[in-house]
């Protein structure tokens, strides 16, 4: 008798475990080929109030550990990817990228985790100061990290787009509620299951599969966001920096409507970084 194959379930990964929407709804992915793939979790609004609790709970944990401590993490999760590529190649497949494409994509977001790896235990070096003052104080500026962070992650380069705007977010100590490509999310299921069994504590990185539509406007106004990123069209774009403003959160997006080209060295930088951190000045006598 022929053997029926045992498919897998694709599941988001929120708070270090694999669930599935709260609302129990799916949406159909096709492949390349137009043949039925899997189904993928519609997240709705509680999803990602979900999500930002698990966040919420692995932040201050995540934030405390030394920055050398957070670039090996950061390490051994580009070694996840590199010892998956074939995984990830096959997910990336799904929405129709070739061979090469895909092997080049994995390269470039491996190679993206270990830049910022790299930057974890230097950027405050560069980030903060010691600030000449006219008194008997000593004034120096540090950097604290944000809290909370979500990310909109675009159709193109579904894979390499989300691991260049999560990664700089994570490395100053912040955690990450990240919405997938609508249309090949099944890279971000695979990443999830690498993050799952990489040393990342459950938590710092929640992601999310599902409709834009309905997840941006709860994150706009969410309060316990503390920023925004990623790519969003100009009609999010207002909604995005309008909940924001009533919610004292920072913004930073990428307009759709301009392709980035996220293999661009330029698509990676210590202002990456610098973007979502806030600066802490402290004044101390001198001599106490």
């Amino acid at each position: 008798m022929t053997r029926l194959p045992v498919t897998k379930t694709p599941k988001c990964y929120v708070g270090g475990a694999f669930i599935r929407s709260e609302s129990a709804r799916v949406f159909p992915l096709k492949d390349a080929t137009g043949a039925f793939f899997a189904n993928i979790p519609q997240c709705t609004r509680k999803d990602l109030r979900n999500a930002v609790e698990a966040a919420a709970k692995a932040g201050p944990g995540w934030a405390k550990r030394t920055a050398y401590n957070r670039g090996q993490i950061i390490y051994r999760l580009a070694e996840m990817l590199e010892a998956r590529k074939a995984d990830m190649a096959d997910a990336l497949a799904v929405g129709g990228a070739t061979k090469a494409a895909a092997a080049k994509e994995i390269v470039a977001a491996i190679d993206r985790l270990i830049y910022y790896a790299g930057w974890a235990d230097k950027y405050e070096q560069l980030l903060g100061s010691v600030n000449p003052v006219a008194a008997p104080y000593f004034n120096f500026t540090v950097t604290d990290p944000m809290g909370i962070v979500g990310v909109l992650a675009p159709d193109e380069a579904p894979l390499l787009a989300l691991v260049s705007l999560i990664a700089p977010i994570i490395t100053s100590g912040n955690t990450v509620v990240a919405l997938a490509s609508s249309t090949q999310p099944y890279p971000s299921i695979v990443l999830g299951e690498m993050l799952a069994t990489s040393d990342l504590p459950g938590g710092v990185v929640n992601l999310l599969t599902g409709f834009r539509k309905e997840i941006v406007p709860t994150m706009a106004t969410h309060a316990h966001l503390r920023a925004l990123a990623g790519v969003a069209n100009a009609e999010e774009r207002k909604m995005l920096k309008l909940g924001a403003a009533e919610s004292v959160k920072r913004v930073k997006l990428h307009a759709a409507e301009e392709k980035t080209d996220w293999f661009s060295d330029r698509a990676q930088s210590l202002y990456e970084i610098r973007d979502f951190v806030e600066f802490k000045t402290t004044w101390h006598p001198v001599g106490a």
